[in-house]
């Protein structure tokens, strides 16, 4: 594979990992350098990681992954997105929840962005297209996007203020169905 269909590739898994970022981004009111630096990471390193799963059990995997992988990333998105619009009405009574991090919930994030991954890594398996290039370039895409995300949300939180912790919910809800409408071959996009 050339070098630009393996930059579209790592610019498009890296979408769901901006779209995340950018939420996050509104959300969280005090994220700190070394926070961004693990988003990043975590979003990075996820995405990094799955094509190699998935490259490494090929063909033998793939209708596992094309059959429960869109319903693993609809549930954790709607779950995650859901408490933030719960916790959003918490915050509006005098709770302060929206600013907390944790490294659970960035592991579902990573995880739930990534799946997507794993279908990329069967496909260079199948394709029997080497790699290391790939990977490398889908994790520093991922991490990328990941920062400016954060940063550009972060920005647009700070001005339009609290009201983002729900518009953040319902993008990851959003996120997660169109995974899973994508996944059951009903929306292609």
């Amino acid at each position: 594979m050339d070098f630009i269909s393996t930059l579209l590739i790592a610019i498009a898994l890296a979408m769901d990992a901006f779209s995340v970022s950018l939420t996050k981004g509104f959300t969280l009111k005090k994220i700190t350098k070394t926070q961004v630096l693990w988003f990043a990471i975590f979003f990075g390193g996820f995405q990094a990681f799955m094509p190699v799963l998935g490259w490494l059990g090929g063909i033998q995997l793939e209708w596992v992954i094309t059959t429960f992988a869109p319903w693993i990333a609809f549930i954790l998105l709607l779950l995650i997105g859901s408490n933030m619009i719960r916790e959003s009405f918490s915050n509006e009574e005098g709770e302060e929840n929206s600013d907390n991090f944790s490294f659970k919930e960035l592991t579902l994030l990573a995880i739930a962005t990534s799946i997507d991954a794993f279908a990329v890594g069967i496909t260079y398996a199948v394709l029997k297209t080497d790699i290391l290039i790939p990977i490398i370039m889908i994790g520093v895409t991922a991490f990328i996007f990941t920062i400016i995300g954060l940063y550009l949300g972060k920005k647009i939180g700070n001005y339009f203020g609290d009201k983002f912790e729900i518009l953040g919910g319902v993008i990851l809800i959003l996120l997660g169905v169109k995974i899973l409408l994508e996944g059951l071959g009903i929306l292609v996009l």
